[in-house]
């Protein structure tokens, strides 16, 4: 799988900028047990490049746009991470062998229940996890060096670039239902502001909010 991602990195090298993968992606790409984070019925595909069905219609995204995502954070060992839709955990596991801390959210509450109890079963204990709605952020626990958006969004939300420090950066998928969806690349400015780089065109499940009470 890892050597099937970098013929990836360098293929697409003059879009996302990256001829190789980061060191830091590369290990944490070999270690993290994706088998241990897809449904039953889904093992024996765990270790392909593509992503996967892990039911209530929300898939794991492929292991090239994991890493990716994670290398254009340009996070280390010291810094603190937002991941807006905790899926599977696959994303969590992977950016928590990176980063010093992971704040993860789920809008669907088996979904969210289900990776913690994967992420705690595998020792991940610098990963948090809690339901709710990822266009709002999880404010009490910002600013963060680095936020990424595993579900596609219409526009870029401002609670989440509100919550982002200055300098930090943001992977997010951009798209609306019917629309050509893109990965983009925010970085937040000094002045509150942000810079965006369109990366890749990308196909993610929608970034759904919270409705009612």
């Amino acid at each position: 799988m890892v050597s099937e991602v970098e013929a990836l990195y360098a293929d697409t090298r003059s879009e996302t900028g990256l001829a190789a993968m980061s060191p830091a992606v590369r290990a944490a790409l070999g270690y993290v047990p994706r088998h241990r984070l897809v449904p039953a019925e889904q093992v024996a595909r765990a270790y392909g490049n593509h992503p996967l069905d892990i039911g209530r219609g929300q898939t794991i995204s492929q292991p090239y746009i994991v890493a990716l995502s994670t290398d254009l954070l340009q996070v280390n060992a010291s810094s603190v991470v937002l991941e807006i839709g905790t899926g599977s955990g696959y994303q969590a596991a992977v950016l928590a062998r990176v980063a010093g801390h992971v704040f993860s959210m789920e809008i669907i509450d088996s979904l969210s229940r289900q990776a913690a109890e994967r992420l705690r079963e595998l020792g991940y204990g610098n990963v948090e996890v809690r339901t709710g709605d990822g266009y709002q952020g999880w404010p009490e626990r910002a600013p963060f060096d680095g936020i990424v958006v595993t579900a596609a969004a219409p526009q870029v939300p401002p609670a989440l670039v509100a919550q982002l420090k200055p300098g930090a950066r943001m992977v997010i998928p951009v798209g609306g239902m019917g629309e050509i969806q893109t990965l983009r690349l925010i970085v937040k400015r000094a002045d509150g502001g942000y810079d965006e780089r369109r990366v890749l065109p990308v196909r993610f499940v929608p970034l759904v909010p919270r409705t009612g009470g």
